[in-house]
């Protein structure tokens, strides 16, 4: 039997919208507090900014960004391909080069916080 790469290329899918399920709605709504100036007072930017300026902190927003992006360009894949562009390997380069462009262009932003 032929091995299959496709599960290299689900995990991330499957791990990204797991992700994108459970945080992005937190996200939103917390910028929406923040928004309107109801910040809960262990999300002062003092205390995010240290956060995120931890080694651990780093990984968990790449992981967030990453995920995302993986998961939200096959989306885009199956998107574009139900409403009729053929050109699936065109398509699927462009959407994952962006995605894995994107991740690059975070995890360096996210070196120099």
């Amino acid at each position: 039997m032929a091995k299959s790469h496709k599960p290299v290329v689900w995990f991330p899918f499957a791990a990204g919208g797991t992700v994108i399920a459970f945080c992005i709605p937190v996200i939103v709504v917390l910028t929406f507090l923040a928004a309107l100036g109801h910040v809960p007072s262990g999300l002062s930017y003092e205390r995010m900014h240290a956060f995120a300026g931890s080694g651990l902190g780093k990984l968990i927003i790449f992981g967030v960004l990453a995920l995302s992006l993986w998961s939200s360009a096959h989306r885009l894949r199956c998107t574009f391909y139900d409403f009729g562009v053929r050109a699936d390997t065109l398509v699927a380069t462009v959407l994952y080069v962006a995605a894995i462009v994107a991740s690059i262009a975070s995890a360096l932003f996210l070196l120099r916080i």
